[in-house]
């Protein structure tokens, strides 16, 4: 973890007051959770361009605004709601991020907890949720479609399989590489071609895939995917390989053109926290009606804001989230 983030762990406890006076248009949230992502980690080595350093990170939070930097009735009305929210292109990056004490969050990306989830479970879904439904929206896809999501068992992806089907798409495939999910697709060996060659006109009735959710980042797989494409098929992928492999793709341009296939690259990073608050609304409706389930709070880890170095950066896998009291 970089010295930037060690030292700035927990800044916002010193004078949360003092940084809102000078925060028009802002809200002072107090946090009582928030998650440590996979994203924290890579960005707190410096693998995300767009971030300045010193710079509290996290994304994902909730818990109860305290104050707003307004006059109107309308911003102070906020006081004393429970909110829940993500960063898009800003916490954890250019602003200050919710692994504290108090956060600061424009008004316009102030979003209330679904009524249907704890603090902690509000306070895991931003990233995950907001992405999987960017990626759904950017594939425009309806509920007639085949929808075929890579790396099913992940966090973004096993969500984009749960809004896919809250969405009314019938048919929603799951490819891992983990036998005991019980995917649709078992990824058990590295010729994925081979895997899905077969697999997927069998599970399709010969129509192919009308949408791919591609959160692996696999060229391989990619490749092998894009070939199963049915007319006016989209593919969106969220990931590519790290380090130093190729991460230049071919295919068949002829094939591609004739089935009329679109390919979507989608950034979480890029949306602004507001457009991602516009987000959150479709999925508190699901969240509350039921058609959307998270976590119990039982299978998380909870650290304190004290610990969330050694114990939760420094940690290998696991779902951790920093508690606050």
């Amino acid at each position: 973890m970089g010295a930037p983030y060690s030292d700035a762990l927990g800044m916002l406890e010193i004078d949360p007051d003092r940084r809102l006076n000078h925060s028009p248009g802002h809200a002072l949230v107090q946090i009582r959770y928030s998650y440590i992502h996979p994203s924290d980690k890579l960005n707190a080595k410096g693998l995300f361009p767009t971030t300045t350093f010193p710079r509290i990170p996290g994304r994902d939070y909730s818990r109860i605004v305290v104050d707003i930097a307004s006059d109107r009735e309308e911003a102070k009305s906020w006081i004393g709601k429970e909110v829940y929210g993500s960063s898009g292109s800003g916490l954890g990056y250019i602003m200050d991020g919710p692994h504290a004490q108090y956060c600061l969050i424009p008004e316009k990306a102030l979003v209330e907890k679904p009524s249907s989830l704890s603090l902690l479970q509000a306070a895991t879904v931003g990233v995950p949720y907001a992405t999987a439904l960017l990626t759904l929206h950017s594939a425009q896809v309806r509920k007639e479609d085949i929808v075929l999501v890579l790396g099913a068992t992940g966090a973004v992806g096993s969500a984009a399989v749960k809004i896919a089907k809250a969405m009314g798409c019938q048919t929603v495939l799951g490819a891992a590489r983990h036998a005991d999910s019980n995917p649709d697709i078992l990824l058990e060996s590295e010729d994925v071609a081979t895997i899905l060659q077969p697999r997927i006109p069998i599970l399709t009735n010969d129509h192919g895939v009308d949408v791919v959710i591609d959160t692996v980042g696999d060229i391989g797989l990619m490749g092998a995917a894009i070939k199963q494409l049915a007319v006016g098929g989209r593919y969106t992928w969220i990931a590519a390989p790290r380090g130093d492999v190729s991460k230049e793709l071919t295919f068949d341009i002829f094939q591609a053109y004739r089935k009329a296939i679109h390919l979507v690259g989608c950034n979480s990073n890029l949306p602004t926290m507001a457009e991602v608050a516009d987000q959150l609304p479709w999925l508190a409706r699901w969240f509350d009606k039921g058609v959307l389930e998270v976590a119990d709070d039982s299978a998380f880890t909870k650290v304190a804001l004290e610990d969330a170095i050694e114990k939760g950066y420094m940690a290998a896998g696991g779902r951790i989230v920093i508690e606050i009291v």
